[in-house]
């Protein structure tokens, strides 16, 4: 929609397919035709994701590697641009699963990955699967239709409603994050006793004492 602007069908086409009312491969090359963004444009973007980041993103990604845990982002969006992202949050570029793009020797939109999974329904399912080690537990937080599909791959889904909240998303899962703050993921990718060992280091301070964090469901 950023990169857009005020185009009226690429709006439409991305609020249905993240709410589940057509698929993402219906609306995918559609949507890349109108907008043809170029090299610069999704640099762009993805200074702009950098901006717009939730307060203590980067402290709770730097949270979960400090208790070992791997942070993997899976994506529909424009990899060179989810790529920003993780930079900033010191996320390894081999743990970015996004959907590329071909830009020409002056950097024009050439075309984009249309054989990555991302860019169609049932693509984070077979994402989610792959990324599955046997000997560790899967968390996975999102907000659109295509992450409660994959939902099910996952030991933990979270919906996150702190950017967009979409009631069919909410409904669907068992645990839900209502605040616009990443601290409010603490107590749900963290047990009590890794919250201990995190206190324990005095480096994270600004994530573990929020007046109002959320406590996870029971069984």
């Amino acid at each position: 929609e950023e990169l857009a602007r005020d185009n009226a069908e690429v709006r439409s086409l991305t609020h249905a397919a993240m709410e589940g009312r057509i698929t993402l491969e219906d609306v995918y090359a559609r949507r890349l035709e109108l907008v043809r963004p170029s090299r610069a444009d999704v640099a762009r973007i993805g200074a702009r994701y950098v901006e717009t980041l939730l307060p203590h993103a980067p402290a709770l990604v730097a949270a979960l590697h400090a208790l070992a845990k791997r942070v993997v982002i899976v994506s529909g969006g424009l990899l060179p641009a989810v790529l920003v992202v993780a930079r900033a949050l010191r996320i390894p570029e081999e743990l970015v699963h996004a959907v590329d793009l071909r830009f020409d020797a002056s950097g024009a939109y050439a075309g984009f990955e249309q054989e990555s999974p991302l860019a169609r329904a049932g693509g984070k399912i077979t994402v989610l699967a792959a990324l599955r080690r046997t000997d560790e537990r899967l968390a996975f937080v999102g907000d659109g239709a295509t992450d409660l599909e994959a939902a099910p791959r996952a030991d933990r889904f979270v919906a996150f409603a702190g950017v967009e909240r979409r009631e069919d998303v909410l409904r669907g899962a068992r645990v839900r994050c209502l605040e616009p703050d990443f601290r409010a993921l603490v107590p749900l990718l963290v047990s009590p006793e890794e919250r201990a060992r995190l206190s324990a280091t005095g480096a994270h301070e600004s994530l573990l004492h929020l007046p109002r964090l959320p406590q996870p469901p029971t069984a």
